[in-house]
């Protein structure tokens, strides 16, 4: 009896690392948490002697876990295709923020570092299946190509490769790390849309900005993509004026400073942003309300007042 108490402990242990590796693979909150629970729901549907002779429960959860995510990553293309508007990934809060929160809670699970900024995510999803989880088991988690190749059905050599090739396409997209000054940019473009003021925003963007906005067709938005500091700036300002009482919040999205907007006591959208050299490059807006989720538990969390 205490033997199995205690194998179920370390099981249910491994359950954080396994979200975090499912999110950085399908950047989805909801899908990540099916596909963990599906690896969980397999293990224990195994007789008793069949677990007993697995001498790595967290290799064999990693294994399920990340094969059903590449059933996901596999069928995203057709899903995408229906998808109205951009699809960006799931905005993340920061679990400092949101206090004594329940661990259930696949959100309170994720560590929040470099690899799961809105800039990094988005280069991931540009990326094949294979290429995905090759880079994210070895770049970011650090697991042996042997491993790997365990999983993907191929040789160590072959996931070395994909694993190059993945990490060009991170070095092509010119994916920056959030920086030291990007808090105070970030807080300067919160002050601009605040005031409407067209002319500052136009200073804090970039010329060639790109903003980028998620609706899922269940909140308006431009369907594509904005381009241009000074066309960004008036869209800006025109949401602004649509929204009186438009609140918009200093946060951290996805471990990186970014808004988030809040009209009439709901979150209406989460804001990420790169920053180089002082200026906006990109902004990435979700507002689909089912990706908004973890930002509104219970009423708590970083809005709580």
């Amino acid at each position: 009896m205490g033997t199995a108490s205690t194998d179920a402990g370390e099981i249910a242990g491994e359950r954080r690392q396994l979200i975090n590796v499912a999110y950085r693979l399908l950047g989805s909150l909801a899908e990540s948490e099916d596909a963990v629970q599906e690896a969980f729901a397999r293990w224990y549907a195994l007789p008793r002697t069949r677990r007993d002779e697995i001498a790595s429960p967290g290799a064999w959860l990693t294994t399920v876990t990340v094969r059903y995510c590449l059933d996901v990553l596999g069928s995203a293309r057709a899903r995408r295709e229906r998808y109205v508007g951009a699809w960006l990934p799931d905005p993340l809060p920061d679990r400092a923020e949101w206090g004594q929160g329940a661990d259930s809670d696949p959100a309170d699970q994720l560590v929040l570092d470099e690899s799961v900024t809105m800039a990094f995510l988005v280069v991931l999803d540009s990326m094949t299946p294979a290429e995905r989880v090759a880079f994210v088991l070895h770049d970011v988690f650090r697991y042996p190509f042997a491993e790997i190749g365990g999983i993907l059905g191929r040789t160590p050599a072959a996931c070395k490769q994909l694993a190059a090739s993945a990490r060009r396409r991170v070095r092509d997209a010119h994916a920056p790390a959030p920086t030291a000054g990007q808090a105070n940019t970030v807080r300067h473009v919160k002050q601009a849309w605040e005031s409407k003021d067209i002319a500052a925003l136009v200073d804090l963007l970039d010329p060639t900005a790109v903003m980028t906005a998620d609706g899922g067709g269940a909140a308006r938005t431009a369907l594509r993509p904005i381009e241009g500091g000074a066309h960004i700036a008036r869209y800006m300002v025109a949401i602004a004026e649509k929204a009186p009482g438009l609140e918009l919040l200093e946060r951290s999205v996805n471990g990186a400073p970014g808004l988030v907007a809040r009209h009439a006591g709901t979150i209406i959208a989460v804001a990420a942003f790169d920053v180089a050299d002082g200026r906006v490059t990109r902004i990435w807006t979700v507002r689909n309300p089912q990706k908004l989720r973890p930002w509104e538990r219970n009423g708590q969390g970083p809005f709580h007042t």
